[in-house]
């Protein structure tokens, strides 16, 4: 990853996705310093609007692409994070759409925090409807790490999902959150007292460079949690664990060393709501999926290369 960038000044710069251009040079120093190195394709980085955010979006496009992958990152993250799986769409003939969540990344918003998980619906609602206008090749394929595929189980299970919508593949999806009785307590204790606590990196990946640039050297990390998102997201759980059933079977990737969410209680929740899913397990990988070690990386992209190469 090369020089840093000035995050406030390249948001300031952005264009509507819709009419951006070839890439100014402030968006090839970004991209540069996330390591992409797709320079020969046709790409766009600019923003949309979904009600009072300014959603920052990036595209690419493949030599005749067959399809496209929609990308939601996971919570602190952001598109530029997200290479390894980028990459691997590309590879596959596939057009990405990725999305900075409102308060992450190159997006407005206040950091790391939502009021209400409805509105990351109709952040993907607008999302879909800019690969519409950009004419994104169907069937349009989800892809959702975390938070990003909580919201992706959110609108397979309550929304209506559109008739371009292909697969949808699920890495170390939330449901609930590790030792999520315990966050409950903290949050009705704490919310009346503080608007965020200091943030607690942990060890979710077993790349140490990436680690090392989460916690040292990404000027897009957030380093607060605030008390809004945990309300948020405890209002959204036993939302999400009451709906009803879906006839869809998601692609579900899941690391068994994952310390960040409860995996066995959410693949219950999973196996409960969906339609035979297809689960994936990786005894050894840890919550980072889309930055685990390559050879981590490598056997979930074959399990899903598999089930996509039609």
């Amino acid at each position: 990853m090369s020089a840093s960038f000035q995050p406030d000044l390249l948001v300031a710069s952005l264009r509507p996705l819709a009419a951006a251009a070839a890439l100014s040079p402030a968006e090839q120093v970004y991209r540069s310093f996330y390591g992409f190195e797709q320079s020969l394709l046709p790409s766009r980085l600019g923003f949309f609007q979904a009600g009072p955010y300014r959603i920052a979006a990036q595209v690419w496009w493949p030599q005749a692409p067959r399809a496209t992958l929609i990308l939601l990152h996971g919570y602190y993250d952001h598109s530029g994070l997200y290479r390894h799986v980028i990459d691997w769409a590309l590879g596959m003939g596939f057009a990405v759409l990725a999305l900075d969540l409102p308060g992450h990344g190159l997006s407005s918003g206040a950091r790391a925090s939502i009021d209400d998980f409805a509105e990351y619906q109709a952040v993907l609602q607008a999302g879909l409807a800019q690969a519409a206008e950009l004419d994104l090749p169907a069937p349009w394929h989800l892809c959702g790490q975390s938070t990003g595929g909580a919201i992706l189980v959110d609108y397979l299970l309550t929304g209506e999902p559109s008739a371009d919508i292909g697969e949808t593949i699920l890495l170390a999806p939330l449901v609930r959150p590790r030792a999520w009785a315990w966050s409950q307590l903290s949050y009705r204790v704490m919310r009346n007292f503080v608007k965020e606590i200091p943030r607690r990196f942990s060890e979710n990946s077993h790349d140490p460079v990436f680690i090392d640039f989460l916690q040292n050297r990404d000027p897009l990390q957030p380093r607060n949690l605030p008390t809004a998102w945990v309300g948020a997201l405890s209002q959204w759980v036993p939302r999400i664990e009451r709906a009803a059933r879906s006839t869809r079977s998601p692609l579900i990737v899941q690391g068994e060393a994952d310390m960040t969410v409860d995996w066995r209680h959410n693949l219950g929740v999973l196996e409960d709501k969906f339609a035979s899913p297809t689960i994936f397990r990786l005894p050894e990988a840890r919550h980072h999926l889309a930055n685990e070690v390559p050879a981590l990386r490598q056997r979930y992209f074959d399990f899903l290369s598999q089930r996509l190469a039609g």
